[in-house]
């Protein structure tokens, strides 16, 4: 049987403290470590995409578990030549950059996000009600990276805020995840 892959697990802007599902994964997860990021409250993308690149060279194959922001960054990495290295996204909560009210400055760098197809399996999860993107726009984002689209319900923003702790139901979408990234090389 084949060793399970890395899994990167991928914040978003203030990282994922204790007690979210993201930090709690880390903890019960074989292979599971953070990307970490030198300034969690002040994102620079060159700086994000750089830690992010080193940890997939340090990983090659990982199955990514991106949160928020962290979606985002993992999109501009497929495009900036590092796709070959990621086994697979599991997208949770992505945020529509471009919404009409004032967006931080280190925020506009990440706007707007690639809207090119992602040459690995993804899975994006969301929610009917969460307050950082509409039904519609994370729905395009999905077409748009070609990803299987998983719609939580009124689940917020899938963080700790919205009741989320350990989330078995994303445990389940990893294993799906990880079953298509097999079946990828396999193929």
């Amino acid at each position: 049987m084949a060793a399970s892959p890395p899994i990167l697990i991928v914040p978003g802007i203030g990282d994922s403290p204790e007690g979210h599902w993201q930090d709690l994964w880390i903890g019960t997860l074989p292979r599971a470590q953070k990307v970490e990021q030198q300034d969690w409250e002040n994102p620079r993308i060159s700086d994000w995409l750089r830690n992010l690149e080193d940890a997939l060279q340090a990983n090659p194959g990982a199955l990514i578990v991106a949160h928020s922001l962290g979606c985002s960054l993992v999109a501009h990495a497929a495009v900036r030549g590092y796709a070959d290295l990621i086994g697979g996204a599991l997208l949770v909560a992505p945020p529509d950059l471009e919404l009409r009210t004032p967006i931080r400055e280190q925020l506009a760098a990440f706007a707007p996000v690639p809207a090119a197809r992602l040459p690995f399996p993804a899975i994006v999860a969301t929610s009917s009600d969460d307050p950082f993107v509409s039904p519609r726009r994370v729905r395009l984002f999905a077409a748009q990276w070609g990803a299987e689209l998983v719609d939580l319900g009124g689940a917020g923003h899938v963080n700790i805020a919205s009741g989320h702790g350990p989330w078995p139901e994303g445990l389940r979408l990893l294993r799906r995840l990880a079953e298509m990234s097999r079946s990828r090389v396999a193929a």
